[in-house]
């Protein structure tokens, strides 16, 4: 079944915003619903990147990459591009991620962090999500074995279609923090700074690896997955995997206020995992398992921009008690790690799209990457 704008919508929720996605307000991390329809100015574009070659050594023809606009590009004296800034989505997200209320309606407004009127923000739809090149279009398992290099990458390239060769900022949410940290050290000065929320430089492994390998093997378990040329989805498998997303990605403090009842709780999950019927395996396999070989963390000293490093202490995919940020920070000579503590505006790992909590940190690295006039 291929994942179409709205199924991705559903892959976005389950891992950007599972806690809250069936709340009744339906505040979401993923592409919005119609209770919270974008409201901004947008663009959408697709370009063909042609002979792409992965990481592990396969090609595609031509590779495309949807990606999504607001505001104007602006060129300074010299031709170069001085107010481009590129916006990362979490696994299973798009374009439409970063466009939620909760985030855009906090940004993007007259002299927010990232006015509009101001900056020209470009947010792609990554390989293997949304309306770029995936799985589910019809390779299946078949399709290159992509990671987080060969998406950086691509959005390189796709920024060199766009003939813009400076950003004053990347910030990234969740798989967007990683990236963010691979942009850093794989093309150093290209941003004028950084801005990664949500993660850690280091290896996914841990807890965090056992989560992705578990849901991973469930669906290739799955006597209903066939080798990923299966006629239906496996449905039971995929019940599996939001489960697990379901407890790594939630705030307990969010969700007891959400269902403080036995029959709230039941109500939820039944809603929630109502969503398996919505997924496609295959994507949900390559992006969980994009990841594998990420590791920034030898090359660290490579990011010499202003770096604004955003965790969340009740984040249980990045818990704060593994020490990782404290020992990596010091390696980047401009960077600062701020720890959110946990209060009624946290929503664990999602407090990455929840900007009034960090906005403020947000204007000072703008103000403080600021480049001389």
């Amino acid at each position: 079944m291929p994942l179409t704008r709205s199924t991705l919508a559903a892959a976005a929720l389950f891992l950007i915003a599972a806690h809250s996605a069936l709340s009744a307000s339906q505040a979401r991390s993923g592409i919005p619903n119609k209770e919270a329809a974008p409201s901004w100015p947008i663009t959408e574009q697709t370009t063909e990147l042609p002979k792409f070659k992965f990481g592990d050594g396969k090609s595609l023809p031509s590779l495309r990459l949807h990606y999504t606009t607001l505001g104007k590009l602006h060129r300074d004296a010299s031709g170069h591009t001085d107010n481009a800034i590129l916006l990362l989505h979490g696994t299973g997200g798009d374009s439409h991620s970063l466009l939620n209320r909760a985030f855009a309606d906090v940004l993007f407004g007259p002299g927010a962090p990232l006015d509009i009127n101001r900056y020209f923000l470009i947010l792609p739809d990554d390989i293997g999500h949304g309306t770029s090149s995936k799985p589910s279009d019809g390779l299946h398992m078949r399709f290159p074995a992509y990671d987080y290099d060969d998406m950086v990458r691509s959005q390189k390239q796709m920024l060199d279609t766009m003939k813009i060769d400076h950003l004053r900022l990347i910030l990234g949410t969740s798989m967007g923090c990683m990236q963010t940290f691979v942009w850093g050290e794989t093309y150093p000065g290209f941003s004028d700074a950084l801005a990664p929320f949500a993660c850690l430089p280091v290896p996914i492994a841990g807890r965090n690896r056992m989560m992705r390998y578990m849901a991973i093997q469930a669906i290739k378990n799955d006597p209903a997955w066939m080798g990923g040329d299966y006629n239906s989805e496996p449905t039971e498998s995929l019940r599996t995997l939001l489960g697990l997303l379901l407890v790594m990605g939630s705030s307990p403090l969010q969700m007891q206020k959400q269902a403080p009842t036995r029959e709230a709780a039941e109500r939820f999950v039944d809603q929630y995992m109502a969503r398996a019927n919505t997924l496609d395996a295959n994507d949900a396999i390559y992006y969980l398992d994009a990841s594998r070989n990420y590791d920034p963390s030898p090359h660290l000293e490579k990011v010499t921009v202003p770096l604004l490093w955003v965790n969340s202490a009740d984040d249980y995919i990045n818990p704060p008690e593994l020490h990782i940020a404290d020992k990596m920070v010091g390696r980047m000579p401009k960077a600062r790690f701020v720890l959110d503590p946990i209060s009624d505006a946290t929503h664990g790992h999602r407090t990455h799209t929840q900007a009034n909590v960090w906005k403020d940190d947000l204007a000072r690295l703008m103000r403080d990457s600021e480049p001389p006039k």
